[in-house]
C-alpha cells in the first residue's frame, strides 16, 4: 500500500511527565499500539532537548503539570522553535483548562490530535492516531511549506473549470438518511496537485476573482443538483456565499437566472454566510441577504458562535439554518462547559424553528450527543468526506448499510 507522503506512519513518540507512573503507563500504550520507537523526559526542558535529536514524523505525548517546565511553556517553545512535532496533551486537570490548552496550540497553529483527561487509554491513543491518518496534510513538515499558485493560474483555472466542486453530505440526525450537501470548491493545479481551499478563496477574494469563482462552483452545484433531481434524489445544496458578494446587487439576479436555468427550486438551495461577514457594509448586505430569503433561497449563518455578534445577527437576518462551527462539536461528549455552549445554541435555533447543522462529526460520540441534544443535522467525517457528485450514489448504498447503528 502506497503511503501518503502528507501522512506518513508515526513510530517515534516522546513521552514527557514528571510521574514514571504515569510515563511507564504511556509508554506501555504506545508499544501496543506499534509505536517501534518510544522515549521519555521528565519536564519539558529534558524534552525539547531530545526531541531536537529525533527524526521526523514523531510524536509527543506531554503532560500539564510538572516541574520545572510545564507542559503549557513546553507548547509555546514548540511553536516558538517550529519543531515539527504531532501534539496529543494529556493531564489530570480538570477539562476546562485542558481545553483552553487545546484551543492555545490550535492558535500557535501546532499538529494536535488530542486533549485528553488522564488516565490515557489504549482506545483514546488509536482514536487519536487515527485522525491524523484519516486527516489529508494534517503533518506538514515547517521546512516544506505548501505551494501557493499564482493569480494568473486561477483565473485560468476559474475559465477551464479546472476548479471542481466536491460535495459532503449532510444526514437526518435521527434516521440517518441524507437531507443534503454542502457545495465545496476544490483545485487540482497540474504542478503542485490539490491546493487547500484556504490559499486560493483568499487569493481570488483579495484579485478580485472571487465573483467568477463563486458562480463557477455555483453553475456546478446546480448541473449536479438538476441530475440528482432527474434520479430521484432530491437534496438541499448548501453554498458558500463570499462576503464581498453581498455588496452586489446583480448577484440576485444572476443566481435567479441559473436557477431557472437548471430548473430547480430556490426552496433547494442554501446559502451559508459566516456572521462576521455581514459587518462591513450592514445596509448591502443586509438588503442582498432579504432578496435572496424573497427569492425563496435558505440562508445558514456559518460558524456560528465564532464570532462575537452571533445573537444579534439572529435577531436581524432572516435566517433558515444555523451551523454550529466545529469547535463546539467535536469533543464536546467530554467537555461539560462544551455541551452545555451546544445545547444553549441548539435549544436557541430549535425556539426561532431553524434547521440546526453540526459540522465536525467525526466520532460516534459526537453523534450520540448531537442525537440526544436535538440537533437537526449532522455533518463530518463520520458520515462522509466531500466527494465528486457522480460518487454520491455509490456512497448512498454503503452509507444505507449503517442507517441501523446510527440510529440506535
Amino acid at each position: 500500500m502506497a503511503v501518503d507522503p502528507l501522512n506518513p506512519p508515526i513510530d517515534i513518540v516522546l513521552v514527557v511527565d514528571d510521574s514514571p507512573l504515569q510515563r511507564q503507563h504511556a509508554v506501555e500504550l504506545c508499544r501496543k499500539v506499534g509505536m517501534a520507537q518510544v522515549y521519555e523526559a521528565a519536564d519539558g526542558a529534558e524534552g525539547l532537548l531530545k526531541l531536537a535529536t529525533l527524526p521526523h514524523p514523531r510524536l509527543v505525548i506531554v503532560d500539564l503539570e510538572m516541574p520545572g517546565m510545564d507542559g503549557v511553556e513546553f507548547i509555546h517553545q514548540l511553536a516558538k522553535h517550529h519543531l515539527p512535532a504531532l501534539l496529543i496533551v494529556a493531564s489530570s486537570k480538570d477539562s476546562t483548562l485542558i481545553s483552553s490548552v487545546e484551543t492555545m496550540a490550535q492558535a500557535l497553529g501546532l499538529p494536535l490530535l488530542a486533549a485528553l483527561q488522564k488516565p490515557l487509554t489504549e482506545a483514546q491513543l488509536r482514536a487519536a492516531l487515527l485522525r491524523h491518518r484519516d486527516t489529508p496534510g494534517h503533518y506538514t513538515p515547517v521546512t516544506s511549506p505548501a505551494p501557493v499558485a499564482s493569480i494568473a493560474e486561477l483565473a485560468h483555472a476559474i475559465v477551464s473549470r479546472t476548479i471542481s466542486v466536491h460535495f459532503q453530505p449532510k444526514v437526518d440526525m435521527k434516521t440517518g438518511m441524507i437531507k443534503g450537501v454542502e457545495a465545496l470548491a476544490r483545485w487540482q493545479h497540474p504542478e503542485h496537485g490539490w491546493i487547500p481551499p484556504v490559499q486560493f478563496i483568499p487569493l481570488a477574494e483579495s484579485h478580485g476573482l472571487i465573483h467568477d469563482l463563486t458562480l463557477e462552483v455555483v453553475r456546478q452545484a446546480f448541473e449536479q443538483a438538476a441530475v440528482w433531481n432527474a434520479h430521484g434524489l432530491k437534496l438541499s445544496v448548501a453554498v458558500n456565499l463570499s462576503p464581498l458578494l453581498l455588496n452586489r446587487p446583480e448577484f440576485v439576479t444572476e443566481v435567479a437566472e441559473l436557477l431557472n436555468a437548471h430548473r430547480l427550486a430556490a426552496e433547494q438551495i442554501v446559502w451559508e454566510v459566516t456572521e462576521s461577514s455581514i459587518v462591513a457594509d450592514l445596509g448591502m448586505s443586509l438588503g442582498t441577504l432579504a432578496r435572496l430569503r424573497l427569492k425563496g433561497f435558505g440562508l445558514s449563518i456559518d460558524d456560528y458562535g465564532t464570532g462575537f455578534a452571533s445573537m444579534q445577527q439572529l435577531s436581524r437576518i432572516p435566517f433558515t439554518e444555523l451551523k454550529v462551527d466545529r469547535s463546539f462539536v467535536h469533543g464536546a461528549h467530554q467537555r461539560e462547559h462544551l455541551r452545555v455552549i451546544l445545547q444553549s445554541a441548539l435549544d436557541m435555533a430549535n425556539r426561532l424553528k431553524l434547521t440546526t447543522v453540526a459540522e465536525g462529526v467525526e466520532t460516534m460520540e459526537d453523534w450520540r450527543l448531537l442525537q440526544a441534544s436535538s440537533c437537526t443535522l449532522g455533518q463530518g467525517y463520520l458520515i462522509a468526506r466531500p466527494m465528486a457528485g457522480d460518487a454520491l450514489p455509490g456512497w448512498l448504498r454503503e452509507h444505507n448499510a449503517r442507517l441501523a447503528e446510527l440510529r440506535a
